[in-house]
């Protein structure tokens, strides 16, 4: 039954938060007034509120609760904390902490850098956190930075306590190698401070501090480690000059801009550290009744609050009405002073206006494939416990009859999508042992010693099968003394079947037991879109190789017809069966060959036609 607008007249005057809610008791809305009475009749009046959506949210209200609030204070951490519990569907949400990403520098002897899920407010005890990123391209693109300009180790805690020497990644100059020691806990630190100071966009302490090292090294005579810290300035000082925008007038902040059409609105933040601007963050919403100082203030409590640390100065293009109460959350959940302005001319106003222009360029390209394509590899990365974003995925399989004809495939996908030019198809050599262990064996050495010269290695390989394909695959990987890929093994799980659905079983190392995937999960259809076409490259070669392999053993059985007076044959007929089909008169202008080599044929021919 809809809700009866002449009851509004029994409703309390007083603060506090509303619930909207349809005929099943799902809530729809949830909001906040100084006088519940008079804002819930502005929904309902004729000349009320304009907003696009409020017709159609209107038209579904069966039922209003309020709760009152004492201050604004408690209405606005009210309406927050209810947001989050009933999740309506025409409020501002931001996705579950869950899905942003986060840079965790973790707390050991000997720190490594992860990009890893949020998990609600991060505990100290794990380490220090950067982020969230709702932006997973440019999350990872700062770890890459990172990785690159800062030789710390990728290693797990296992893999740093079990090694007796320096992997790769030492020889390349990408990690000072502290698993053997060959790096002490102080300069090991400094690298680690230095990286934390670049994430706080502090460049300059960086720099200052890595010319001293530079230079007390040089005046040791320590030149090799003073190029190698020359060569960190110099990339620090290329990625700050393109990346960051000079303000002086933006020491600490972060600037927000909004674009709305109809019902969906974007958020963009731009973040000011040190007067540069070191970052970009975009938030996008539909179905939205809230009007844009709602957004603005729920906005600012959901992200805020999550953040382990935040700016001085939050720059807004438009005054809130609860903006003091919203200073007080926020300064007080942090522990310090954070003042929310709204500049209304100068420099700080062309922040505010910078970001409304990304925000009105960002919106009609909010749902990039792209973008979609890099959280569902980082789901893939934190599901499978992947200790590299697995942007370059590399899978093989194995094809054979009875051990005939042995080859295997290599199919890799780069960004989520297929990259033909790194597709490989090997022959196996090994004819004495050809079953499937020994040809994968055989497939994964030559490939990945290959790519050791090359220094060029997939983030992660996947292999068509379960804990022996996977334990293979890892001794290769430890005779080739290689750290840095990730390796799985998946393999379909037999006499299972969900809703026909296949259901799959993927092996992780050191792991006794498989974890299994929704059948309908994208992460899991890739894996399987990327194990497939391993597997039709791998079936296709096969085919081609015992087809040759047909085909010579019938001419092979001919005395004189040499290897050359075959392949002259099968270019011009294409096949044994088109050759039995020829006439003695075609088989004659076939240059290369005498009478008797055509007498032969002909006898072959026709003793197949007997047949």
């Amino acid at each position: 039954m809809p809700f009866e607008p002449s009851s509004l007249t029994l409703y309390p005057t007083d603060p506090g938060v509303y619930l909207m809610k349809d005929g099943g008791g799902r809530v729809l809305y949830i909001g906040k007034a100084k006088n519940l009475r008079s804002r819930l009749k502005q929904y309902f009046a004729l000349s009320g509120d304009e907003r696009e959506m409020i017709p159609y949210l209107t038209a579904q209200i069966e039922s209003i609760d309020t709760i009152i609030a004492l201050t604004e204070k408690d209405a606005l951490l009210l309406e927050n904390n209810l947001i989050k519990r009933h999740k309506p569907k025409y409020n501002v949400l931001l996705k579950d902490d869950k899905t942003f990403i986060s840079l965790l520098v973790t707390k050991h002897k000997w720190p490594m850098i992860r990009l890893i899920r949020s998990k609600g407010k991060p505990k100290k005890t794990e380490g220090t956190f950067f982020g969230p990123y709702t932006n997973a391209l440019a999350a990872r693109q700062t770890f890459d930075l990172i990785q690159r300009l800062f030789p710390l180790r990728q290693c797990s805690d296992a893999e740093l306590m079990n090694r007796k020497r320096p992997c790769l990644l030492y020889d390349i100059k990408r990690c000072v190698a502290p698993c053997v020691n060959l790096c002490n806990e102080e300069e090991y630190e400094k690298l680690v401070q230095s990286a934390i100071r670049l994430l706080k966009g502090q460049d300059k302490e960086v720099l200052k501090e890595l010319r001293s090292q530079m230079e007390a090294a040089s005046h040791r005579m320590e030149y090799e480690r003073a190029d190698s810290l020359l060569t960190m300035i110099r990339q620090i000082e290329h990625v700050t000059t393109i990346q960051h925008v000079d303000n002086p007038f933006a020491k600490d902040c972060d600037a927000i801009g909004l674009c709305r059409k109809a019902d969906a609105v974007l958020l963009v933040l731009l973040q000011f550290r040190e007067g540069k601007l070191i970052g970009s963050e975009h938030y996008s919403f539909n179905l939205i009744a809230s009007d844009d100082q709602e957004v603005f203030e729920t906005f600012l409590l959901q992200h805020y609050r999550l953040l382990s640390s935040v700016p001085k100065e939050i720059l807004l293009p438009q005054t809130l009405p609860r903006q003091t109460a919203l200073q007080e959350i926020l300064s007080e959940a942090h522990g310090q002073k954070i003042e929310i302005a709204v500049p209304k001319k100068g420099k700080k106003r062309d922040l505010i206006e910078m970001a409304e222009k990304n925000a009105q360029s960002l919106f009609a390209r909010e749902k990039d494939e792209r973008s979609l394509r890099e959280k569902m590899l980082l789901d893939l990365q934190e599901t499978l416990q992947l200790t590299r974003f697995p942007r370059r995925i590399e899978c093989f399989d194995t094809s054979h009859i009875s051990g005939v004809n042995p080859v295997a495939s290599l199919c890799c996908f780069v960004h989520g999508e297929r990259d033909k030019s790194r597709t490989k198809l090997f022959r196996i050599k090994e004819k004495e042992n050809s079953e499937d262990y020994a040809s994968m064996r055989e497939a994964l050495l030559r490939h990945f010693t290959r790519e050791k010269e090359k220094n060029d290695f997939c983030d992660l390989l996947v292999v068509d099968g379960g804990k022996g394909q996977l334990n293979l695959a890892l001794e290769i990987f430890q005779e080739l003394d290689i750290a840095s890929v990730d390796v799985i093994g998946l393999a379909k799980e037999s006499s299972r079947h969900d809703k026909g659905l296949t259901q799959e079983k993927i092996f992780l190392p050191h792991r006794k037991d498989p974890i299994l995937i929704d059948p309908r999960s994208p992460m899991l259809f890739l894996l399987q879109q990327i194990r497939d076409e391993a597997h039709r490259l791998a079936i296709g070669y096969h085919r081609k190789r015992r087809a040759k392999s047909t085909i010579t053993s019938e001419l092979d059985q001919l005395t004189g017809i040499g290897p050359i007076k075959r392949r002259r044959l099968l270019s011009h007929y294409g096949s044994v069966r088109a050759l039995k089909a020829a006439s003695k008169e075609s088989l004659s202008n076939i240059s290369g060959l005498t009478k008797k080599d055509v007498e032969r044929l002909w006898d072959f021919i026709n003793s197949g036609q007997k047949e």
